[in-house]
C-alpha cells in the first residue's frame, strides 16, 4: 500500500504524514448566531479574561437578547468555539514552526525618542514584512509587555537569508536581572526603531525559544504575528516500506521513519531520503 499526495509535518521529534482522503462527507453547519451577537460575546471575553466571569457574560447579553436560555446557548456556542479555533491555530503554527531551520531569536523594543508605541508597531510589522518580500526573511513573533515597565516589544524566531546593518556587541547594566549583560544589536534596527538584540540560534536554543513563543501564546491568546507563505506541510508520495505504524483519531495519520523516502509514484521517481534540502525543493501547502 501506498499513501498519495500525503501531507507531512514535523512535530518537533517525528515527521507525521496525513494522507490525501478524497471526502465523501459534507461538513456538518453549527448552530447559526447573528454576527453582532458572536461579536459582543467576543468582546465580553476579552475584556472578561476567566471562567468566573461567564454568568456575567450571560446577563450582559441577556439584556439584548431577552431569552435566558437562548443566551446561555449562544454563550456556550461562542466560547466553544473560540477554544476550538485556538487549538486549531496552535497546532497550525506547532507545524509551521517544525519546518523551518530558524537561525534568530530576536527582540526589538521601541525608543520614545524616535515613535510612539502606536508607530511602532506599524512601522516595524511594515519593516519586517519588506525584508520578508526582498530579502527572504521568515518570522514568527508576538508583541509582549514587561511585567515591570509594560513596555511594548517584539519577541520573534526568525530565518535570516540576508542580514541588513551591522550585527555589534554591546555590554551596558540590566535593570532587570540587576548585571552587566551582553545583547548582539543590530545597527539597522537601532536607527530605526531602538534597542534590539539577535542571538544566533542552535538545535537546544531553537526548541527553547519555540518553547517560549507558543507558552506566551496560550496564555495570552496574543495575536500571533508570522511571514506569508510559511508553509504548515510539504506534499509528497510515501511507500509503505516507510511506515512505522497508523496514529491519531480513527488511525487517519501515519507515523514516518526518520530518514523516509520522499517520491513521486505517478513517475516512479524517488527524489531521496528527507532532508532540509530536499523539502525545500518540494510542493508546499499551507
Amino acid at each position: 500500500m501506498s499513501y498519495l499526495k500525503t501531507k507531512v509535518y514535523f512535530d518537533g521529534s517525528h515527521y507525521i504524514g496525513i494522507p490525501h482522503v478524497e471526502q465523501s462527507w459534507k461538513k456538518r453547519k453549527g448552530k447559526i448566531i447573528p454576527n453582532e451577537l458572536e461579536e459582543k460575546v467576543k468582546k465580553l471575553l476579552n475584556v472578561c479574561a476567566n471562567k468566573s466571569t461567564k454568568e456575567q457574560i450571560i446577563k450582559e447579553l441577556n439584556k439584548q437578547v431577552n431569552d435566558i436560555e437562548r443566551t446561555k446557548d449562544i454563550v456556550n456556542n461562542v466560547i466553544e468555539k473560540d477554544k476550538r479555533n485556538r487549538i486549531v491555530r496552535q497546532t497550525r503554527l506547532s507545524r509551521k514552526i517544525g519546518l523551518q531551520q530558524w537561525t534568530h531569536f530576536c527582540t526589538f523594543t521601541y525608543d520614545s525618542s524616535k515613535l510612539s508605541e502606536d508607530e511602532f508597531r506599524v512601522k516595524f510589522l511594515n519593516c519586517i514584512r519588506h525584508l520578508s518580500n526582498r530579502k527572504g526573511w521568515k518570522y514568527i513573533g508576538v508583541f509582549e509587555r514587561s511585567p515591570k515597565l509594560k513596555r511594548l516589544h517584539f519577541h520573534g524566531i526568525f530565518v535570516i537569508k540576508e542580514m541588513v546593518g551591522q550585527i555589534e556587541e554591546v555590554k551596558d547594566y540590566s535593570t532587570r536581572i540587576h548585571n552587566m549583560q551582553v545583547t548582539h544589536q543590530n545597527t539597522f534596527f537601532l536607527e530605526r526603531f531602538g534597542r534590539n538584540d539577535f542571538k544566533e540560534l542552535n538545535p537546544i536554543m531553537t526548541q527553547e525559544a519555540v518553547r517560549y513563543i507558543l507558552k506566551y501564546i496560550r496564555k495570552t491568546g496574543e495575536k500571533v504575528i508570522f511571514s506569508r507563505h510559511l508553509q504548515t506541510y510539504f506534499v509528497t508520495d510515501i511507500l509503505e516500506d516507510d511506515v512505522v505504524c497508523t496514529i491519531g483519531q480513527e488511525d487517519r495519520k501515519i507515523l514516518l521513519f526518520d530518514n523516509f523516502r520522499c517520491t513521486d509514484l505517478s513517475t516512479g521517481e524517488i527524489f531521496g531520503n528527507v532532508n532540509k534540502e530536499l523539502i525545500d525543493k518540494l510542493p508546499k501547502a499551507f
